[in-house]
């Protein structure tokens, strides 16, 4: 994995860990955290496939 798809995946990942506790929370912008974490984690997945397609071609 490329240092990209690693920045990505992990800043994801802490948005998801501060929605989810901002949920329990009850804090209004929660969701939104949340989603933007699922946004950056699909954009790694997407890098990260786009990487093995163009290395198999």
């Amino acid at each position: 994995m490329s240092k990209k798809v690693i920045s990505f995946f992990s800043f994801g990942f802490v948005l998801i860990i501060v929605g989810a506790i901002g949920k329990i929370l009850e804090w209004e912008q929660a969701t939104v955290i949340l989603a933007t974490g699922l946004v950056f984690e699909t954009i790694a997945i997407i890098i990260l496939a786009w990487g093995k397609i163009n290395k198999n071609e």
